[in-house]
């Protein structure tokens, strides 16, 4: 017997993600954007390190994001499911949060900590470190930002 196969439409959802805190119309592009490493400079970067036998290290920095303090007046709505667990954490402090919008659970925060999906939360981020990487002695390369010696 040949088990029944849904219709494709049925079985794929469509993803999105939008700009979670509305800042396009308050923040420039260079407000709101961090540098990126450029590809030529992590290779020449990579080539110069093995040619020297330089030390290379790589780390994960847990919650990266949630280490800065947002900027400005940002809000967020959370939806369904999200701000159902929201409220389950800790019902006394988000009961007063939760709403209700055409059947669905809403809550409307107002983030402390910078988030992933913020317009700000990479370029956070990204002053965070560098003023971390400079307090310890590393110099940001002035043509590619996004390197340290």
């Amino acid at each position: 017997m040949i088990p029944h196969t849904p219709k494709l439409e049925s079985v794929w959802k469509i993803k999105g993600r939008g700009c979670a805190d509305g800042q396009r119309e308050s923040m420039s592009k260079d407000e709101s954007s961090s540098p990126m490493v450029a590809i030529e400079a992590l290779m020449s970067s990579c080539t110069i390190d093995a040619l020297e036998e330089q030390d290379v290290g790589n780390i994960h920095i847990p919650e990266a994001f949630m280490q800065a303090d947002m900027v400005g007046n940002i809000h967020m709505k959370m939806e369904a499911k999200l701000a159902e667990l929201m409220f389950k954490l800790d019902p006394k402090i988000y009961h007063i949060y939760l709403q209700n919008e055409n059947g669905r659970s809403v809550m409307n925060v107002k983030p402390k900590k910078s988030l992933y999906g913020t317009l700000q939360a990479a370029k956070l981020f990204w002053k965070n470190l560098t003023a971390k990487l400079n307090s310890w002695g590393f110099t940001i390369n002035p043509y590619d930002w996004c390197g340290a010696n």
